[in-house]
């Protein structure tokens, strides 16, 4: 007899690990709705329901059975193989299945599916869920005392911290990363060890100490074998950030160049897109703003980005486009855009959510919200004391600067 909740979570996996969605499954007497009652276990399972879907994924009707302790394992491997973006809410909410009814499961095999556990989490922008997942794995490094493993979630941590807007916590995690290296001198790829000294640049940059950041970035830039690949790609971009934050526009858009030429987009073309969309928000950025070049920038990444780009970056695309046409002064296009990017904010990372709401503030007092100046000051206020001087002063300075002169239409 096949029971609920197990049989739901069961099929699901079944389902998953051929690759397929549910409309591929429903057919005469299977309806889509029907199905996912199923799936989550709202529905008992009829005789003839689960013959249907035996058939449907060639599979014996005992592999609707109740998992097996081996089954998490499976699920990991099977699901570790999949393209990144496919499917990602489905899988974390497989693995969050497998995760909470799964017994007498190695140490091994848990870690790797919190791993890629986190991993969804992160593809889908829920930050703070991601790092719960990962403050788990780093307990569970120390317990096992593994830091080679330590030291590769604390990289994760810090990441995530950063994209939280958590520059205290990217800081101290990047650093500690670093500290278990050498105190363990541990034989750490070259990549993950200049990726780790990255984070902990970017971290100090927002924090406001540039003159530590800008050093350790032009040692990392003055180390790399050669300024071609991802690794220099990624080390050009996070130097010409530093110096954007200097204020030093002339190199930072000299770094963002060599940073943009380092990769083509068929080698890496996640980096390619990422690049172009981080060079159209520094044209954006300096002083005074370089629109051609973001209108450039943002023209020859958008074909891309609708056809493979993750979701976070289809979020930065319509935010520059919203702060490129209301720099043109296009109040009605930046409005536009601002709603169509509404709904997945929470997407972007916390500079860029600053930016959108500074945006959509600006848009408001444009309008005549006599409210919106009073959410601004409060905006200023939130970032001052996140401490991101540089972030600060841009919306400050937004303020100050009020709409655009130039007043145009549609």
């Amino acid at each position: 007899m096949l029971e609920q909740p197990s049989f739901g979570r069961r099929l699901r996996q079944l389902r998953l690990q051929q690759g397929k969605s549910q409309s591929e499954l429903t057919g005469p007497g299977m309806s889509a709705a029907y199905l996912s009652r199923l799936e989550s276990g709202a529905r008992p399972p009829t005789e003839r329901a689960v013959a249907y879907l035996a058939e449907q994924l060639a599979v014996p009707v005992e592999s609707f059975a109740q998992y097996s302790e081996n089954d998490l394992a499976d699920l990991v491997m099977t699901l570790s193989s999949r393209p990144q973006g496919e499917r990602d809410g489905e899988i974390r909410d497989l693995l969050n299945d497998a995760l909470s009814t799964a017994v007498d499961v190695d140490a091994t095999t848990r870690w790797e599916a919190l791993d890629l556990f986190a991993r969804q989490h992160s593809a889908l922008g829920e930050f703070q869920e991601e790092r719960a997942v990962l403050e788990k794995l780093e307990v569970m490094s120390r317990e096992l005392n593994r830091p080679a493993l330590h030291v590769y979630i604390l990289q994760r941590i810090a990441r995530c911290c950063r994209n939280l807007g958590d520059m205290e916590g990217a800081r101290r995690s990047a650093q500690e990363a670093l500290e278990l290296t050498r105190r363990h001198q541990l034989r750490v790829l070259t990549a993950d060890l200049v990726r780790v000294k990255l984070l902990l640049i970017s971290a100090e940059a927002e924090l406001g100490n540039l003159a530590e950041a800008a050093a350790l970035s032009t040692e990392v830039c003055e180390s790399l074998p050669h300024g071609e690949g991802v690794l220099a790609a990624e080390a050009y971009w996070t130097a010409s950030t530093v110096r954007a934050r200097q204020g030093n526009f002339g190199q930072a858009f000299e770094l963002i160049e060599k940073a943009l030429a380092a990769v083509e987009s068929r080698e890496e073309l996640t980096l390619w897109m990422r690049l172009r969309l981080a060079a159209a928000s520094l044209s954006l950025q300096s002083l005074p703003p370089r629109l051609e070049r973001a209108q450039c920038l943002l023209t020859e990444v958008e074909p891309a980005l609708k056809l493979a780009g993750p979701p976070r970056n289809v979020q930065e695309l319509l935010l520059l486009k919203a702060q490129l046409a209301y720099r043109q002064g296009y109040m009605e296009r930046s409005s536009e855009l601002v709603a169509a990017a509404e709904g997945d904010v929470h997407l972007l990372t916390y500079r860029d959510q600053i930016r959108f709401r500074l945006l959509r503030e600006m848009l408001a007092a444009h309008a005549g919200d006599p409210g919106a100046d009073h959410r601004l000051r409060e905006l200023a206020a939130q970032v001052q004391a996140a401490r991101m001087p540089d972030l600060s002063a841009e919306v400050w300075r937004a303020i100050a600067e009020g709409a655009p002169a130039a007043r145009k239409s549609g």
